[in-house]
């Protein structure tokens, strides 16, 4: 098994990667969040995206896109300790870094067989269901019902009783 660092490269390096895992018949899978504070929810859609391909990309939201997409005081973990903990599971083999609002030109840059998306979507709501439509990349919904937030657990720990 690899060290967790090693699974996160650059997109130049990445896409060399995938070319070779294509060139071996393999279907790439693409999965992408913020995993800001990783949690069971990201735990079950990360594998729900594995089990969609042969290799799994994981793109990670940068601080930049994070704080753009959930406010004031987010990320509570910066980008570089969130793309580490991704990487540490077992079911992801390359993360990525990106600071887009979404992943439209990652899909144009890898061009995935499988675009994958969590349960708080629906293959119609996916923000990049177009491009993937126009690239022949199929969309899957995966992981639980999504009833597991980031933002409710940061609000549980705000409002517990501190000693």
């Amino acid at each position: 098994m690899r060290e967790a660092a090693s699974k996160i490269i650059s997109r130049e390096m990445l896409r060399q990667k995938l070319t070779e895992h294509k060139r071996h018949g393999q279907r790439i899978v693409f999965a992408n969040g913020c995993f800001d504070t990783l949690h069971v929810g990201h735990i079950r859609y990360v594998e729900g995206a594995r089990r969609e391909g042969d290799v799994l990309v994981v793109g990670v939201n940068a601080d930049s896109s994070v704080c753009g997409l959930k406010g004031p005081g987010r990320p509570i973990l910066d980008e570089n300790a969130r793309a580490q903990l991704v990487a540490a599971l077992r079911s992801v083999d390359y993360v990525v870094l990106f600071a887009e609002p979404n992943v439209e030109s990652l899909l144009e840059e890898l061009r995935p067989d499988v675009h994958a998306k969590g349960t708080d979507y629906t293959v119609e709501s996916v923000p990049e269901r177009a491009v993937a439509a126009r690239l022949g990349i199929r969309v899957a919904i995966v992981g639980d019902p999504k009833d597991h937030s980031t933002h409710e657990l940061l609000e549980s720990i705000r409002k517990a009783p501190h000693a």
